[in-house]
């Protein structure tokens, strides 16, 4: 062999090196993504097992106030849906969008269910309801602390993604920027 044909074969060695560096980089970031995703999920679960028991706590004392509990209820399933979705596809903008918006319509939702007890002390102190809220309320420092990591976590692949030469591989490896939670 010519030396300009080992110079050519080193070439090409470096780099296949360092595509596949740069796609091991992006996996794991990807992952890391997904696995704070997971941690996000759980709480969210913890948090969804409490909303049951909140509505038929409330259902007789608040009958007048069936509108506040059903929408509870229905932005309720609506975020359940949309972090399934994420579950899903942790990485796909589209779905943090939708994530973020059902989870505000929760948030809405949810606090004027808590304005509602704040009126009613007698119901906040009862067994099912005080626990009900403190685990809302446990659930959500929870998910802000999570939030945080996610975004974190896509920070760190974005900018990953956006180096200049592993910018040219997104297409070849099939990624694609990841949005965040928290705006």
């Amino acid at each position: 062999m010519s030396a300009g044909q080992l110079a050519v074969l080193a070439l090409a060695a470096v780099l296949v090196f360092w595509m596949v560096g740069a796609y091991n980089r992006l996996v794991a970031l990807r992952n890391a993504i997904g696995a704070a995703w997971a941690r996000i999920h759980e709480t969210l679960r913890q948090r969804g097992d409490v909303v049951a028991p909140l509505l038929a706590a409330l259902q007789v004392p608040l009958v007048a106030e069936q509108g506040a509990l059903e929408a509870l209820r229905l932005s309720h399933e609506q975020a359940q849906a949309a972090a399934t979705e994420m579950k899903a596809r942790p990485l796909a903008p589209a779905a943090v969008t939708a994530w973020r918006s059902a989870e505000a319509a929760l948030a809405a939702a949810a606090s004027r269910v808590l304005a509602l007890l704040e009126q009613h002390a007698e119901l906040r102190s009862t067994a099912p309801v005080a626990t009900a809220v403190a685990t809302w309320h446990l659930a959500g420092s929870r998910l802000d602390y999570g939030c945080q990591v996610f975004d974190a976590g896509v920070a760190a692949y974005n900018d990953a993604a956006a180096q200049l030469p592993t910018r040219w591989l997104l297409r070849l490896f099939g990624f694609a920027l990841a949005g965040r939670l928290k705006t």
